[in-house]
């Protein structure tokens, strides 16, 4: 069980290319965030990212790479200092529409993407995330695969040739991918936390199995066995990795797939609840609402006028 795709694919993650931007020195650009996580890659040339969650600019150079997590909501600018930039939303600003060789002409160029998904989330792992996460070229060997990436990525966005359009937008998930499997190694020896338990080979195998069939009525003696330790010993590690018990880990993937569904199907709560390993539409009900915070037939409806939401957006 790849446990990175699994949790990126209940997450219910939803792309959005925010495309190719030239930064204007004259203005800064303002990125809402409040329901997504996002990425900045810089192409040519330097920017700023200013935000409440930073002491002090944060400086990207061509080449650097910019992960936030979600609710960070920031500025883009040439600039160090905004105090006298008037501010543009990038939801009023067009992509730069580039063709060959007109990238010359610009300073500062930088392709973003944002992954959003509005309800609250409830795996530990994007509890975990820094609010800003980045990656220096410098720090890159010459021949790393992001390096590669970000080439053809720039490549891409700069040529309009036939399919480019899918070819970037599978690109920006390969370097998001890249990205927080990094931000995983670095966080996994910090503090408890899903990035330390996923270090653990053995804690590791108990969160595959869950994550495999989190609908099974798993017992901490059958998670242990498999795992190579006794129940005492799996319940302390896990609890020193994770800083959670297993069964509570288990509950909110349980939640996780349920709003995956809810979102994504018109499927009854009793379908949603035997999907999810509970055996009736009730105490499905009643953990989801203790869990999220909304009852299910509550969180279908947000996520029904979200969606229309986002869908007037994009049709203008």
């Amino acid at each position: 069980m790849d446990l990175l795709t699994d949790l990126l694919q209940q997450a219910g993650l939803r792309r959005r290319l925010l495309n190719l931007r030239s930064v204007d020195s004259a203005i800064a650009l303002q990125f809402p965030c409040d329901k997504s996580l996002g990425l900045h890659v810089v192409t040519k040339g330097s920017i700023y990212i200013h935000g409440p969650s930073l002491s002090e600019p944060l400086k990207l150079n061509a080449g650097d790479i910019a992960v936030m997590a979600r609710g960070c909501n920031h500025y883009l600018s040439t600039q160090a200092s905004i105090s006298t930039q008037p501010i543009i939303s990038v939801e009023q600003t067009p992509s730069q529409p580039l063709g060959p060789g007109s990238a010359d002409e610009l300073s500062s160029l930088v392709i973003s993407g944002a992954y959003q998904f509005w309800n609250t989330p409830i795996h530990p792992f994007f509890r975990e995330i820094p609010d800003w996460f980045v990656i220096r070229s410098h720090e890159l060997p010459e021949h790393s695969p992001l390096v590669t990436i970000v080439s053809l990525l720039h490549e891409e966005m700069h040529q309009h040739e036939l399919g480019a359009e899918t070819i970037v937008h599978g690109l920006l998930d390969v370097i998001f991918t890249y990205l927080l499997r990094a931000m995983v190694q670095r966080l996994g020896t910090s503090a408890a936390n899903w990035s330390q338990a996923v270090s653990d080979p053995q804690v590791r195998k108990a969160l595959s199995l869950m994550h495999a069939d989190c609908a099974r009525a798993w017992s901490l003696e059958e998670l242990a066995s498999t795992a190579g330790l006794s129940r005492t010993g799996l319940a302390e590690r896990f609890r020193h990795a994770m800083g959670d018990t297993p069964l509570n880990h288990l509950r909110a993937l349980r939640m996780q797939k349920a709003m995956k569904i809810l979102s994504e199907t018109d499927k009854t709560l009793l379908q949603v609840a035997t999907e999810v390993g509970y055996q009736d539409a009730f105490n499905f009900s009643k953990v989801f609402k203790r869990t999220v915070g909304i009852t299910p037939r509550e969180f279908r409806r947000k996520n029904n006028d979200e969606m229309a939401s986002i869908w007037r957006l994009k049709t203008g």
